[in-house]
């Protein structure tokens, strides 16, 4: 629901928001942040560009006037379903999978301290209302140091709401920031005073065999999670807080997930299995203080945090539909209809991981299963608390090396993973390791896309902001 509350944007100014959400109006521009389009010089250019923006504009205008009055109406109708963006944890990590998400890195191109705080600040006063449904005004910051991404061919991003969003409710959003080795420390410079708060846990991964990792499609210095049921509301999340500051923080890489809903069970993934029935937020394990959140090893101010390992894998859809079922299930290691793992009946049914079949020689789970190996038991209790995601970015080309030799059009589709954990160093790498070798699945996928992240604690109530306790 709207707070009727007066608030402050992040340079301490009251805000009229809060009025305008209670009315039919959209947030609109009227605060700047930072130099105005007089402080960095109108070119010639822009000053055709403005006449030809204002022109449409007042066509534009008179039809959002239009549509406010024929859907306020229906404002009502939208379910409150909001997530607590406050609080000691991010959301976003345990909380239940929603229906899409928009993956986002950042590079900071400058090596001011004070922008990167003023960024993760603004960012964090814009992200609480985004996750209520709310009209926003975005706390555009544009310090005079900074060089302008869109010189002489925009202006500066208007504050007001872009709407692609506007009434469309909370839909369960939740926004998640995290922090990429190289805001610490990037070829051996100490950027802004952090490199001896970095943690020992937020490690650079090892080359597994097969990775084909995509460099400008990986890492990040900020990276930011956006989830929701409405994919539309999960974008505009991402693009308003993408437009705070282009100048400082800009735009590395996005990638685009969707999940199926969970109210027919646990989700299946494109290869039309249940991904998520072990090491899952929607089964977490019991202790979450020793299998997620950071511990003591940790700095003091991961406290409430987690780190994360992102991977996009893509998958070989089209020679996954050639191979039979039953041999699908034996790369897995669990029946497709059920989930329930070979040898059992129910998805929840216990590995058995000694059981031995008929001939009382072959294990009823292959030992190149994928479940076998990712299973705690075969990995000194490890676990990780995985948020999975399925992704498709159309098609592309490819060869076959091997008969018929033919060229042809293939998937690029596959899975996100986001595996949550107190330490990767004990959780993914020793589990990935021994995947990347054995694993039966490795004929039908790919690592393309790679990252490790540090997720700071939450802001604990308005006022505080993500990433204080790092800058402190």
């Amino acid at each position: 629901m709207a707070d009727s509350r007066s608030a402050k944007d992040p340079d301490g100014n009251h805000s009229t928001e809060s009025a305008r959400i209670h009315s039919t109006e959209p947030a609109g521009a009227d605060i700047v942040a930072g130099p105005g389009p007089a402080d960095r010089g109108i070119s010639r250019r822009s000053l055709l560009r403005r006449g030809l923006f204002l022109g449409g504009a007042a066509a534009v205008g008179a039809g959002v006037a239009a549509t406010v009055d024929r859907t306020v109406a229906k404002a009502s109708d939208v379910a409150d379903d909001t997530v607590d963006f406050h609080g000691v944890n991010q959301a976003g990590v345990v909380t239940d999978t929603q229906q899409h998400t928009v993956l986002a890195a950042f590079d900071v191109t400058n090596d001011r301290r004070d922008h990167v705080v003023e960024v993760l600040r603004r960012w964090t006063a814009l992200a609480a209302p985004l996750t209520r449904g709310e009209s926003v005004t975005v706390p555009i910051y544009t310090p005079a140091d900074a060089t302008s991404a869109y010189a002489d061919t925009t202006q500066i991003s208007t504050t007001s709401d872009s709407l692609e969003a506007w009434q469309a409710g909370a839909n369960r959003l939740t926004v998640t920031v995290g922090f990429g080795r190289s805001l610490f420390q990037r070829d051996g410079k100490d950027r802004f005073g952090l490199a001896g708060r970095m943690p020992t846990q937020l490690v650079e991964l090892p080359h597994f065999p097969g990775d084909q990792l995509i460099p400008d499609q990986s890492d990040g210095d900020l990276f930011l999670q956006a989830c929701g049921d409405d994919q539309q509301s999960v974008f505009h999340a991402v693009r308003a807080i993408a437009r705070v500051a282009p100048d400082i923080a800009a735009l590395r890489w996005t990638q685009f997930g969707y999940s199926p809903s969970n109210r027919a069970g646990t989700p299946r993934n494109l290869m039309g299995f249940k991904d998520g029935t072990v090491n899952s937020n929607a089964h977490p394990p019991s202790d979450l203080d020793a299998t997620l959140w950071a511990g003591s090893d940790s700095p003091g101010w991961m406290a409430g945090g987690t780190y994360l390992v992102y991977r996009r894998i893509r998958m070989a859809l089209e020679h996954w539909d050639r191979l039979r079922v039953e041999d699908q299930e034996q790369v897995v290691g669990r029946h497709k209809v059920n989930g329930a793992p070979l040898g059992g009946a129910h998805e929840m049914d216990a590995l058995d991981l000694n059981a031995k079949g008929a001939d009382g020689g072959s294990a009823v789970i292959p030992a190149t299963a994928h479940v076998r190996l990712a299973a705690p038991e075969s990995n000194d209790g490890a676990v990780i608390v995985r948020r999975a995601f399925a992704y498709s970015n159309g098609t592309t080309p490819f060869t076959e090396r091997w008969p018929p030799w033919r060229q042809a059009l293939e998937y690029d589709a596959g899975l996100l993973f986001l595996g949550y954990q107190r330490d990767p160093r004990t959780a993914f790498i020793p589990i990935n390791t021994r995947l990347a070798v054995n694993d039966a699945l490795n004929q039908f996928t790919t690592h393309t896309a790679s990252g490790v992240f540090a997720i700071p604690p939450g802001a604990v109530a308005p006022g505080h902001w993500i990433g204080e306790t790092l800058f402190d």
